[in-house]
């Protein structure tokens, strides 16, 4: 068992984004972007304020940084606690301490066997 998967105790609800009939991001009349059913993953959720740099290239500082065993999407929600832990399932910015991902990193290990995923969000 490598460190990566050591790591990874900790339990996460993710909201991917849903997409329209073109494959485009879905939003809703108030342009708010729509997300799928949430899944839980595993994870190691750090409370950090980082600074990072995201896609438009602007500085910001995290409210978390989240260690993921699989990719996740920009604009997508995470949520730290299990699915039972949700208010509410179907609008991920309701639940409080739901926060969108702003940038994903994925680092790969030596061999190229694994991968460390962060999530800023």
């Amino acid at each position: 068992m490598s460190i990566i998967t050591k790591m990874l105790k900790g339990v996460c609800v993710y909201w991917p984004l849903k997409s329209n009939e073109s494959g485009e991001v879905a939003y809703d009349n108030y342009g708010q972007p729509q997300h799928t059913s949430p899944i839980e993953i595993k994870c190691r959720w750090e409370d950090v304020a980082v600074e990072f740099i995201d896609t438009k290239g602007t500085t910001q500082i995290s409210k978390a940084m989240v260690y993921v065993e699989s990719d996740v999407e920009l604009g997508g929600m995470l949520f730290r606690g299990e699915l039972t832990d949700v208010t509410d399932q179907d609008n991920p910015r309701e639940n409080d301490g739901a926060w969108e991902i702003k940038r994903f990193d994925k680092l790969p290990n030596f061999k190229e066997t694994e991968y460390l995923r962060t999530a800023y969000l």
